[in-house]
Protein backbone atom coordinates (compact mmCIF):
# COMPACT_ATOMS: atom_id res chain seq x y z
CA UNK A 1 0.00 0.00 0.00
CA UNK A 2 1.20 3.41 -0.60
CA UNK A 3 2.29 5.95 2.18
CA UNK A 4 -0.47 7.97 3.49
CA UNK A 5 -0.27 11.56 4.64
CA UNK A 6 1.91 12.76 1.80
CA UNK A 7 0.14 15.51 0.52
CA UNK A 8 0.17 17.79 -2.68
CA UNK A 9 3.28 19.07 -1.61
CA UNK A 10 5.77 16.54 -3.91
CA UNK A 11 3.86 18.05 -6.95
CA UNK A 12 6.35 19.88 -9.42
CA UNK A 13 5.66 24.01 -9.45
CA UNK A 14 4.74 22.64 -13.86
CA UNK A 15 1.93 20.69 -12.00
CA UNK A 16 0.50 22.96 -9.34
CA UNK A 17 0.42 25.84 -12.34
CA UNK A 18 -1.40 23.89 -14.45
CA UNK A 19 -3.86 22.38 -11.86
CA UNK A 20 -4.36 26.40 -10.52
CA UNK A 21 -5.36 27.56 -14.20
CA UNK A 22 -7.57 24.17 -15.20
CA UNK A 23 -9.07 24.83 -12.14
CA UNK A 24 -9.86 28.80 -12.64
CA UNK A 25 -10.98 28.35 -16.21
CA UNK A 26 -12.99 25.46 -15.75
CA UNK A 27 -15.15 27.19 -13.21
CA UNK A 28 -16.12 29.89 -16.01
CA UNK A 29 -15.94 27.48 -18.99
CA UNK A 30 -18.18 23.63 -18.20
CA UNK A 31 -17.44 21.07 -20.58
CA UNK A 32 -20.26 18.62 -20.64
CA UNK A 33 -19.77 16.24 -23.21
CA UNK A 34 -20.61 17.70 -27.08
CA UNK A 35 -21.60 14.77 -29.21
CA UNK A 36 -21.97 16.97 -32.75
CA UNK A 37 -18.71 16.05 -34.26
CA UNK A 38 -15.29 14.46 -33.29
CA UNK A 39 -13.77 17.29 -32.60
CA UNK A 40 -16.46 19.14 -30.91
CA UNK A 41 -16.44 15.60 -28.31
CA UNK A 42 -13.10 16.02 -28.21
CA UNK A 43 -12.84 19.52 -27.05
CA UNK A 44 -15.81 19.00 -24.87
CA UNK A 45 -13.28 16.33 -23.43
CA UNK A 46 -10.35 18.11 -22.29
CA UNK A 47 -12.08 21.25 -21.94
CA UNK A 48 -10.92 24.20 -20.84
CA UNK A 49 -7.38 23.42 -22.33
CA UNK A 50 -7.69 24.22 -26.03
CA UNK A 51 -6.77 21.21 -29.22
CA UNK A 52 -4.14 23.27 -30.51
CA UNK A 53 -2.56 23.64 -26.52
CA UNK A 54 -3.13 20.01 -25.87
CA UNK A 55 -1.49 18.42 -29.10
CA UNK A 56 1.74 21.46 -28.79
CA UNK A 57 2.52 20.83 -24.93
CA UNK A 58 1.12 17.39 -23.72
CA UNK A 59 0.10 14.48 -25.95
CA UNK A 60 3.02 12.24 -26.01
CA UNK A 61 5.08 14.88 -23.89
CA UNK A 62 3.77 15.20 -20.13
CA UNK A 63 0.59 14.73 -18.40
CA UNK A 64 -2.30 17.05 -18.21
CA UNK A 65 -5.07 17.36 -15.03
CA UNK A 66 -7.99 19.08 -15.58
CA UNK A 67 -9.78 19.54 -11.64
CA UNK A 68 -13.02 21.07 -12.62
CA UNK A 69 -15.46 21.58 -9.43
CA UNK A 70 -18.64 21.43 -11.54
CA UNK A 71 -21.25 19.61 -9.88
CA UNK A 72 -22.75 19.51 -13.55
CA UNK A 73 -20.02 17.64 -15.01
CA UNK A 74 -19.70 15.39 -11.98
CA UNK A 75 -23.36 14.65 -12.54
CA UNK A 76 -22.71 13.70 -16.00
CA UNK A 77 -19.91 11.56 -15.63
CA UNK A 78 -21.37 9.27 -13.14
CA UNK A 79 -23.97 9.09 -15.47
CA UNK A 80 -21.20 6.80 -17.32
CA UNK A 81 -20.67 4.04 -15.01
CA UNK A 82 -21.56 3.58 -11.22
CA UNK A 83 -20.98 0.72 -9.04
CA UNK A 84 -24.69 0.11 -8.79
CA UNK A 85 -25.22 -0.35 -12.47
CA UNK A 86 -22.96 -4.14 -11.32
CA UNK A 87 -25.97 -5.74 -10.10
CA UNK A 88 -28.21 -5.23 -13.16
CA UNK A 89 -25.37 -6.26 -15.25
CA UNK A 90 -24.41 -9.63 -13.31
CA UNK A 91 -28.45 -10.79 -13.54
CA UNK A 92 -27.79 -10.40 -17.62
CA UNK A 93 -24.95 -12.50 -17.27
CA UNK A 94 -21.55 -11.08 -16.78
CA UNK A 95 -18.03 -13.91 -16.64
CA UNK A 96 -14.58 -13.59 -14.93
CA UNK A 97 -12.01 -12.76 -17.70
CA UNK A 98 -14.20 -12.16 -19.98
CA UNK A 99 -16.56 -9.05 -18.56
CA UNK A 100 -14.74 -9.08 -15.33
CA UNK A 101 -11.63 -9.23 -13.63
CA UNK A 102 -10.98 -8.67 -9.53
CA UNK A 103 -8.05 -8.11 -7.95
CA UNK A 104 -5.27 -6.18 -5.44
CA UNK A 105 -2.25 -4.93 -5.55
CA UNK A 106 -0.18 -7.16 -2.78
CA UNK A 107 3.18 -6.13 -1.86
CA UNK A 108 3.99 -4.53 -4.91
CA UNK A 109 2.56 -7.29 -7.51
CA UNK A 110 -0.86 -7.88 -8.72
CA UNK A 111 -2.73 -10.50 -7.02
CA UNK A 112 -6.02 -11.78 -9.02
CA UNK A 113 -8.83 -13.25 -7.08
CA UNK A 114 -11.48 -14.20 -9.86
CA UNK A 115 -13.64 -17.33 -9.48
CA UNK A 116 -14.50 -19.72 -11.77
CA UNK A 117 -17.31 -18.77 -14.87
CA UNK A 118 -20.18 -16.40 -14.58
CA UNK A 119 -20.23 -13.33 -11.94
CA UNK A 120 -22.23 -13.92 -8.70
CA UNK A 121 -23.29 -10.22 -7.69
CA UNK A 122 -23.53 -11.20 -3.87
CA UNK A 123 -19.77 -12.40 -4.15
CA UNK A 124 -18.53 -9.69 -6.27
CA UNK A 125 -19.28 -7.59 -3.51
CA UNK A 126 -18.47 -9.67 -0.64
CA UNK A 127 -14.76 -9.74 -2.49
CA UNK A 128 -14.95 -5.83 -2.75
CA UNK A 129 -15.88 -5.22 0.84
CA UNK A 130 -13.85 -7.96 2.88
CA UNK A 131 -11.31 -8.39 0.89
CA UNK A 132 -10.86 -4.83 -0.52
CA UNK A 133 -10.51 -6.18 -3.85
CA UNK A 134 -10.42 -3.90 -6.95
CA UNK A 135 -13.70 -4.67 -9.78
CA UNK A 136 -12.27 -4.05 -13.46
CA UNK A 137 -14.81 -4.22 -15.72
CA UNK A 138 -13.94 -4.63 -19.30
CA UNK A 139 -15.74 -2.75 -22.27
CA UNK A 140 -18.00 -1.14 -20.50
CA UNK A 141 -19.39 0.83 -23.77
CA UNK A 142 -21.48 -2.40 -24.23
CA UNK A 143 -24.21 -1.26 -22.23
CA UNK A 144 -23.63 2.36 -21.77
CA UNK A 145 -24.86 3.98 -24.81
CA UNK A 146 -22.72 7.37 -23.64
CA UNK A 147 -19.88 5.83 -23.14
CA UNK A 148 -20.09 3.97 -26.10
CA UNK A 149 -20.65 7.31 -28.44
CA UNK A 150 -17.59 9.04 -26.78
CA UNK A 151 -15.47 6.03 -27.70
CA UNK A 152 -16.89 5.85 -31.03
CA UNK A 153 -16.48 9.78 -31.67
CA UNK A 154 -12.75 9.53 -30.48
CA UNK A 155 -12.22 6.76 -32.69
CA UNK A 156 -13.10 9.18 -35.44
CA UNK A 157 -11.22 11.81 -34.34
CA UNK A 158 -8.17 9.45 -33.97
CA UNK A 159 -8.63 7.34 -36.43
CA UNK A 160 -7.02 4.64 -33.80
CA UNK A 161 -8.89 2.40 -32.00
CA UNK A 162 -10.30 3.26 -28.71
CA UNK A 163 -10.76 1.00 -25.48
CA UNK A 164 -12.03 1.73 -22.46
CA UNK A 165 -12.15 0.03 -18.28
CA UNK A 166 -13.85 0.83 -15.16
CA UNK A 167 -11.81 0.81 -12.56
CA UNK A 168 -13.63 0.46 -8.89
CA UNK A 169 -11.55 0.30 -5.66
CA UNK A 170 -12.62 0.40 -2.11
CA UNK A 171 -11.51 2.45 0.19
CA UNK A 172 -7.73 1.90 1.75
CA UNK A 173 -6.80 0.41 -1.19
CA UNK A 174 -5.20 -0.10 -4.42
CA UNK A 175 -5.96 -2.41 -7.01
CA UNK A 176 -2.55 -2.44 -9.29
CA UNK A 177 0.88 -2.14 -8.98
CA UNK A 178 3.08 0.83 -10.30
CA UNK A 179 3.22 0.13 -13.79
CA UNK A 180 3.08 1.56 -17.13
CA UNK A 181 1.22 1.26 -20.48
CA UNK A 182 1.91 1.07 -24.04
CA UNK A 183 -1.42 3.59 -24.92
CA UNK A 184 -2.05 7.27 -24.64
CA UNK A 185 -4.58 6.99 -21.54
CA UNK A 186 -7.25 9.42 -20.33
CA UNK A 187 -9.10 9.17 -16.92
CA UNK A 188 -12.53 10.21 -16.36
CA UNK A 189 -13.61 10.10 -12.72
CA UNK A 190 -16.61 8.98 -11.93
CA UNK A 191 -17.30 8.71 -8.27
CA UNK A 192 -15.83 8.71 -4.85
CA UNK A 193 -11.41 10.49 -4.99
CA UNK A 194 -8.88 8.45 -6.31
CA UNK A 195 -5.30 9.26 -5.14
CA UNK A 196 -2.86 9.27 -8.30
CA UNK A 197 0.76 9.26 -8.38
CA UNK A 198 2.84 9.91 -11.53
CA UNK A 199 6.69 8.70 -11.69
CA UNK A 200 9.60 9.71 -14.62
CA UNK A 201 9.51 7.24 -17.71
CA UNK A 202 11.85 4.87 -17.70
CA UNK A 203 10.75 3.88 -21.48
CA UNK A 204 9.52 7.13 -22.99
CA UNK A 205 6.63 6.48 -25.30
CA UNK A 206 6.74 2.30 -24.60
CA UNK A 207 5.70 -0.12 -27.21
CA UNK A 208 4.56 -2.73 -23.88
CA UNK A 209 2.93 -2.78 -20.57
CA UNK A 210 5.66 -3.34 -17.46
CA UNK A 211 5.53 -3.43 -13.30
CA UNK A 212 8.09 -0.93 -12.01
CA UNK A 213 9.19 -1.84 -8.44
CA UNK A 214 9.11 1.00 -5.92
CA UNK A 215 12.59 1.01 -5.70
CA UNK A 216 13.62 1.89 -8.98
CA UNK A 217 11.02 4.59 -10.30
CA UNK A 218 11.98 7.56 -7.05
CA UNK A 219 9.88 9.78 -6.29
CA UNK A 220 6.44 10.88 -7.47
CA UNK A 221 6.65 14.00 -10.35
CA UNK A 222 3.36 14.60 -9.99
CA UNK A 223 0.87 13.64 -6.91
CA UNK A 224 -2.87 14.99 -6.84
CA UNK A 225 -6.62 13.55 -5.74
CA UNK A 226 -9.20 13.23 -8.67
CA UNK A 227 -12.51 13.69 -7.86
CA UNK A 228 -15.95 13.11 -10.05
CA UNK A 229 -15.27 14.98 -13.09
CA UNK A 230 -11.79 15.53 -13.13
CA UNK A 231 -10.06 14.81 -16.31
CA UNK A 232 -6.38 13.15 -16.19
CA UNK A 233 -4.54 12.70 -19.07
CA UNK A 234 -0.52 10.64 -19.75
CA UNK A 235 0.99 9.33 -22.79
CA UNK A 236 2.12 5.89 -22.99
CA UNK A 237 5.29 4.85 -20.90
CA UNK A 238 4.39 6.89 -17.70
CA UNK A 239 4.81 5.26 -14.78
CA UNK A 240 1.40 5.17 -12.48
CA UNK A 241 -0.05 4.06 -9.34
CA UNK A 242 -3.67 4.83 -7.67
CA UNK A 243 -4.91 3.82 -4.25
CA UNK A 244 -9.08 5.20 -2.46
CA UNK A 245 -8.37 6.92 0.39
CA UNK A 246 -9.25 6.21 3.78
CA UNK A 247 -12.45 8.10 4.70
CA UNK A 248 -13.90 7.61 0.71
CA UNK A 249 -16.38 4.55 0.83
CA UNK A 250 -14.86 4.13 -3.04
CA UNK A 251 -13.89 4.91 -6.27
CA UNK A 252 -14.96 4.66 -9.53
CA UNK A 253 -13.06 5.96 -12.88
CA UNK A 254 -13.21 4.54 -16.40
CA UNK A 255 -9.62 4.37 -18.33
CA UNK A 256 -10.37 5.54 -22.37
CA UNK A 257 -7.07 4.15 -23.97
CA UNK A 258 -5.42 4.88 -27.32
CA UNK A 259 -2.92 4.57 -30.05
CA UNK A 260 -1.39 1.19 -29.41
CA UNK A 261 1.12 0.20 -31.72
CA UNK A 262 -0.37 3.69 -33.63
CA UNK A 263 3.52 4.92 -34.15
CA UNK A 264 6.05 5.27 -37.31
CA UNK A 265 7.50 2.78 -36.85
CA UNK A 266 4.69 0.27 -36.44
CA UNK A 267 3.31 2.32 -39.79
CA UNK A 268 6.34 1.97 -41.44
CA UNK A 269 6.46 -1.82 -40.73
CA UNK A 270 2.81 -2.02 -42.43
CA UNK A 271 3.67 0.19 -45.68
CA UNK A 272 7.19 -0.83 -46.34
CA UNK A 273 6.35 -4.29 -47.85
CA UNK A 274 3.78 -3.02 -50.48
CA UNK A 275 6.67 0.06 -51.35
CA UNK A 276 8.61 -2.59 -52.17
CA UNK A 277 6.14 -4.94 -54.24
CA UNK A 278 5.43 -1.87 -56.16
CA UNK A 279 8.84 -0.77 -56.48
CA UNK A 280 9.96 -3.75 -57.63
CA UNK A 281 7.58 -4.21 -60.36
CA UNK A 282 9.42 -1.25 -62.09
CA UNK A 283 13.10 -1.25 -61.01
CA UNK A 284 15.09 -3.86 -61.98
CA UNK A 285 17.75 -2.79 -59.41
CA UNK A 286 15.39 -4.77 -56.65
CA UNK A 287 15.12 -7.60 -58.70
CA UNK A 288 18.39 -8.55 -59.40
CA UNK A 289 19.64 -11.62 -57.07
CA UNK A 290 21.62 -10.61 -53.53
CA UNK A 291 25.24 -12.17 -52.96
CA UNK A 292 25.92 -15.86 -53.07
CA UNK A 293 25.92 -17.31 -49.42
CA UNK A 294 24.13 -14.26 -47.95
CA UNK A 295 21.80 -16.16 -45.83
CA UNK A 296 24.27 -18.48 -44.63
CA UNK A 297 26.79 -15.10 -43.56
CA UNK A 298 26.61 -14.07 -40.00
CA UNK A 299 28.18 -10.91 -40.58
CA UNK A 300 26.66 -8.66 -43.66
CA UNK A 301 28.36 -5.83 -43.54
CA UNK A 302 30.09 -5.45 -46.81
CA UNK A 303 25.99 -5.61 -48.22
CA UNK A 304 24.62 -2.95 -45.85
CA UNK A 305 26.09 -0.66 -48.34
CA UNK A 306 24.00 -1.90 -51.27
CA UNK A 307 20.67 -2.01 -48.78
CA UNK A 308 21.34 1.52 -47.96
CA UNK A 309 21.52 2.10 -51.61
CA UNK A 310 18.48 0.29 -52.74
CA UNK A 311 16.38 2.15 -49.11
CA UNK A 312 17.33 5.62 -51.10
CA UNK A 313 15.87 4.15 -54.19
CA UNK A 314 12.60 3.09 -52.24
CA UNK A 315 12.68 7.06 -50.83
CA UNK A 316 13.12 8.76 -54.13
CA UNK A 317 10.21 6.22 -55.49
CA UNK A 318 8.20 7.24 -52.22
CA UNK A 319 9.02 11.14 -52.97
CA UNK A 320 7.76 11.02 -56.59
CA UNK A 321 4.67 8.89 -56.11
CA UNK A 322 3.86 10.57 -52.90
CA UNK A 323 1.30 7.47 -52.26
CA UNK A 324 1.50 4.55 -49.43
CA UNK A 325 -0.77 1.69 -48.75
CA UNK A 326 -1.23 0.61 -45.20
CA UNK A 327 -2.07 -2.54 -44.86
CA UNK A 328 -2.66 -4.74 -41.69
CA UNK A 329 -3.11 -1.15 -39.45
CA UNK A 330 -6.24 -0.44 -41.48
CA UNK A 331 -7.49 -3.68 -41.75
CA UNK A 332 -7.80 -4.16 -38.25
CA UNK A 333 -8.83 -0.58 -37.57
CA UNK A 334 -11.66 -1.52 -40.22
CA UNK A 335 -12.27 -4.26 -38.62
CA UNK A 336 -12.47 -3.75 -34.82
CA UNK A 337 -13.77 0.09 -34.67
CA UNK A 338 -16.88 0.81 -33.28
CA UNK A 339 -20.26 1.15 -35.54
CA UNK A 340 -21.52 4.48 -35.37
CA UNK A 341 -24.63 5.11 -32.73
CA UNK A 342 -28.10 5.69 -34.31
CA UNK A 343 -29.60 5.14 -31.33
CA UNK A 344 -33.31 4.76 -32.37
CA UNK A 345 -32.93 5.57 -35.76
CA UNK A 346 -33.67 2.47 -37.70
CA UNK A 347 -34.48 4.19 -41.16
CA UNK A 348 -30.86 4.62 -41.50
CA UNK A 349 -30.41 0.79 -41.80
CA UNK A 350 -31.97 0.45 -45.08
CA UNK A 351 -32.36 2.61 -48.16
CA UNK A 352 -34.50 5.01 -48.33
CA UNK A 353 -35.97 8.27 -49.78
CA UNK A 354 -35.28 9.02 -54.05
CA UNK A 355 -33.33 6.66 -56.02
CA UNK A 356 -30.39 8.52 -57.39
CA UNK A 357 -30.18 9.63 -60.92
CA UNK A 358 -28.00 11.24 -63.42
CA UNK A 359 -29.29 14.80 -62.14
CA UNK A 360 -29.72 13.97 -58.44
CA UNK A 361 -27.30 15.72 -55.43
CA UNK A 362 -26.20 13.07 -53.34
CA UNK A 363 -24.34 13.51 -50.19
CA UNK A 364 -22.40 10.81 -48.46
CA UNK A 365 -23.23 9.72 -45.13
CA UNK A 366 -21.02 8.11 -42.07
CA UNK A 367 -18.23 9.87 -43.88
CA UNK A 368 -16.43 9.27 -40.54
CA UNK A 369 -16.67 5.33 -40.77
CA UNK A 370 -15.96 5.22 -44.77
CA UNK A 371 -12.95 4.07 -46.27
CA UNK A 372 -11.83 4.02 -49.54
CA UNK A 373 -8.37 2.11 -50.08
CA UNK A 374 -6.63 0.94 -53.39
CA UNK A 375 -4.95 -3.02 -51.32
CA UNK A 376 -1.91 -3.53 -52.28
CA UNK A 377 -3.10 -6.99 -52.94
CA UNK A 378 -6.11 -5.93 -54.92
CA UNK A 379 -4.74 -5.16 -58.48
CA UNK A 380 -6.90 -2.82 -60.45
CA UNK A 381 -9.75 -2.07 -57.82
CA UNK A 382 -10.77 0.01 -55.18
CA UNK A 383 -13.12 -1.17 -52.29
CA UNK A 384 -15.35 1.03 -50.03
CA UNK A 385 -15.67 -0.18 -46.78
CA UNK A 386 -19.21 0.23 -45.22
CA UNK A 387 -19.69 0.49 -41.23
CA UNK A 388 -21.28 -2.17 -39.72
CA UNK A 389 -24.50 0.09 -37.77
CA UNK A 390 -26.97 -1.24 -34.96
CA UNK A 391 -29.68 0.79 -33.21
CA UNK A 392 -28.98 0.88 -29.50
CA UNK A 393 -31.40 -1.00 -27.54
CA UNK A 394 -32.22 1.42 -24.50
CA UNK A 395 -29.06 2.03 -21.70
CA UNK A 396 -29.93 -1.27 -20.16
CA UNK A 397 -29.19 -3.54 -23.18
CA UNK A 398 -26.36 -5.30 -24.08
CA UNK A 399 -24.73 -4.35 -27.43
CA UNK A 400 -23.82 -7.51 -29.31
CA UNK A 401 -20.07 -7.00 -29.80
CA UNK A 402 -19.40 -8.93 -32.66
CA UNK A 403 -21.75 -6.27 -34.64
CA UNK A 404 -18.16 -4.61 -35.01
CA UNK A 405 -16.70 -7.61 -37.47
CA UNK A 406 -20.01 -7.89 -39.68
CA UNK A 407 -18.09 -4.90 -41.61
CA UNK A 408 -18.43 -4.83 -45.22
CA UNK A 409 -17.17 -3.46 -48.61
CA UNK A 410 -17.56 -3.05 -51.84
CA UNK A 411 -15.78 -3.23 -54.61
CA UNK A 412 -14.94 -0.92 -57.67
CA UNK A 413 -12.62 -0.85 -60.98
CA UNK A 414 -9.81 1.63 -60.29
CA UNK A 415 -10.91 3.58 -62.49
CA UNK A 416 -13.77 4.70 -60.01
CA UNK A 417 -11.27 5.75 -57.51
CA UNK A 418 -11.40 9.81 -58.35
CA UNK A 419 -15.03 9.69 -58.49
CA UNK A 420 -15.57 7.94 -54.96
CA UNK A 421 -12.40 10.22 -53.51
CA UNK A 422 -14.79 13.30 -55.13
CA UNK A 423 -17.93 11.62 -53.25
CA UNK A 424 -15.75 11.35 -50.16
CA UNK A 425 -14.42 14.81 -49.79
CA UNK A 426 -17.60 16.61 -50.61
CA UNK A 427 -20.34 18.05 -49.01
CA UNK A 428 -22.68 17.52 -51.69
CA UNK A 429 -21.94 16.63 -55.63
CA UNK A 430 -23.89 16.02 -58.40
CA UNK A 431 -23.86 12.43 -60.14
CA UNK A 432 -23.33 13.74 -63.28
CA UNK A 433 -20.43 15.51 -62.23
CA UNK A 434 -18.73 12.14 -60.96
CA UNK A 435 -15.26 11.81 -62.27
CA UNK A 436 -16.45 8.92 -64.90
CA UNK A 437 -16.46 8.25 -68.29
CA UNK A 438 -20.32 7.31 -69.34
CA UNK A 439 -23.30 8.50 -67.51
CA UNK A 440 -24.01 4.72 -66.96
CA UNK A 441 -21.23 4.09 -64.68
CA UNK A 442 -21.57 7.15 -62.83
CA UNK A 443 -25.75 6.07 -61.87
CA UNK A 444 -24.18 2.55 -61.39
CA UNK A 445 -21.49 4.29 -58.95
CA UNK A 446 -24.42 6.36 -57.04
CA UNK A 447 -26.92 3.01 -57.03
CA UNK A 448 -24.44 0.99 -55.55
CA UNK A 449 -23.48 3.44 -52.60
CA UNK A 450 -27.34 3.89 -52.04
CA UNK A 451 -28.22 0.40 -51.57
CA UNK A 452 -25.87 0.40 -49.07
CA UNK A 453 -27.55 3.16 -47.61
CA UNK A 454 -23.49 5.14 -47.61
CA UNK A 455 -25.05 7.93 -49.39
CA UNK A 456 -28.49 9.76 -49.67
CA UNK A 457 -29.97 11.81 -52.73
CA UNK A 458 -30.93 15.51 -51.17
Amino acid sequence: MPKKGRKQAEMGKEMQTQCKRAKVEAACSPAIMSFESPDSLFGSLISPIKQEVFFREYWEQKPLLVQRNDPLLAAYYQSLFQLSDLKELCSQGLYYGRDINICRCVNGKKKVLNKEGKVNYLQLKKDFDQKKATIQFHQPQRFQEDLWKIQEKLECYFGSLVGSNVYITPQGSQGLPPHYDDVEVFILQLEGEKHWRLYKPTMHLAREYNVESEDRIGNPTHEFILKPGDLLYFPRGTIHQADTPLGISYSTHVTISTYQNNSWGDFLLDVIPSLVFDTAKEDVVLRTSIPRQLLMQVDIADSTKKLSSLLRRLADRLENTGELRSSDMKKDFIMNRLPPCLECDSDALTPGGKLPKIDSKIRLQFRDHTVVTVEPDQENSVSVTKPPLYTWGGSAGCINYSLVLQTRGLRFPLSYLDALKQIWSSSTVLVKELKLASDAEKVNLALSLWTECLIEVI
